[in-house]
């Protein structure tokens, strides 16, 4: 059941693309307090200074992650006009309030419905998988510090978002700003997730989108902002990367498998290789795939020890691939975005995002040499 809360905006925050931050006043039996609020305008409206809005409040009531955010479900003083008629049926969110109707790549009334009507085949496209978003940045450094170093022109890189954590893109500051920093040529939202520059029904056709519509040349996927977890083996929403691993293979690409590592977190199950990517590659998996395995140096030398050891059984399916991580600090400190997982920036936990990183550097490699573009 929802938590809900009617209030008046205070103040209008920063905005990004597809969404508006606000801080909002709502009454409490305790009394007044002021709330940091979000907004998908696309939804909703445009809130403004003295705008009566009514929030959704559920998960931060519980201190879930989302940001710290409370949701504006709707301005019912000031309802935007409707839409103008137009092309597309693809319902996400769908029988929920908030359900929103977009043109899908793959649908009938879309230009690129004859493109994707019978596409089956990536061509070798290099797909890295990942199973949280905060690996996105940190996997895109790596591409570009591999390119970069090679004398090549940057690669056309395409984001592909689960439906895993966030359903709207526009949650996600990382993908705007590496969309304006043009790290990203384009981003596919698949599943239920929407917002991005193409829609998808479904991870294959949203690869085939990236390919033949975006003209990816590397693909990166994961979920949205957030996860769902519940401290057990199987109940993550992360383990869909195995899924994503086959897909991307059935398609006949290439998949790559980042691994989730990390030398800080506190809990014993994801110390080293976090045991949801051994399930999701080790377990879910099924088609084969390239698992980069970081060469780590200096004071985390044990740590790449630990994941080198912990990686080998993957190896009875698919083809571990060690890749040094040198230079690759200085790639991370780069990163355009805030680089952090699980609340650790790159400082507290530097083996979580150069083993991402890693992941990008060797998916560079495979593409081929004909393909790329020179760099904004």
């Amino acid at each position: 059941m929802m938590t809900w809360r009617d209030g008046v905006v205070r103040r209008v925050g920063a905005r990004w693309s597809g969404a508006l931050e606000l801080d909002v006043e709502i009454d409490e039996p305790s009394g007044t307090s002021l709330v940091r609020a979000l907004a998908y305008p696309d939804l909703v409206g445009e809130p403004w200074v003295g705008t009566r809005v009514l929030l959704s409040i559920s998960a931060l009531s519980r201190g879930l992650g989302t940001g710290g955010y409370a949701f504006v479900v709707a301005c019912p003083d000031d309802l935007p006009p409707d839409p103008p008629a137009r092309a597309g049926h693809l319902v996400k969110a769908r029988y929920t309030p908030l359900q929103t109707m977009v043109l899908g790549a793959d649908e009938q009334e879309a230009d690129s419905h004859a493109l994707l009507a019978d596409a089956d085949d990536l061509d070798g496209l290099p797909v890295v998988v990942a199973d949280l978003h905060s690996a996105l940045p940190a996997i895109v450094a790596g591409v570009r510090h591999e390119t970069e170093r090679a004398g090549r022109p940057a690669p056309r890189v395409v984001y592909v978002m689960t439906d895993g954590g966030a359903l709207p893109a526009w949650f996600s500051r990382t993908v705007a700003t590496l969309r304006e920093r043009e790290w990203l040529t384009a981003t596919v939202t698949v599943g239920q997730a929407f917002g991005g520059d193409l829609e998808a029904v479904t991870v294959h056709s949203g690869l085939l989108a990236a390919r033949l519509v975006a003209r990816a040349d590397l693909v990166v996927l994961a979920q949205g902002p957030g996860n769902l977890g519940t401290g057990t083996r199987w109940g993550f929403s992360g383990v869909s990367a195995g899924e994503a691993i086959n897909a991307t293979g059935v398609l006949g690409g290439r998949p790559v498998a980042s691994l989730r590592v990390s030398g800080a977190d506190p809990r014993q199950r994801h110390q080293g290789v976090s045991h949801h990517s051994l399930t999701a590659y080790g377990r879910v998996a099924m088609h084969p795939c390239d698992v980069v395995v970081p060469e780590l140096t200096g004071s985390l030398t044990e740590l790449s020890e630990t994941v080198r050891a912990q990686a080998q059984p993957l190896a009875a399916r698919h083809r571990l691939v060690t890749v040094a991580t040198d230079g690759l600090d200085d790639a991370l400190a780069a990163c355009p975005v805030r680089l952090s997982t699980m609340g650790r920036g790159l400082a507290e936990d530097p083996g979580a995002f150069l083993a991402a990183a890693a992941a990008g550097v060797h998916a560079a490699r495979l593409v081929p040499r004909d393909e790329g573009r020179q760099p904004a």
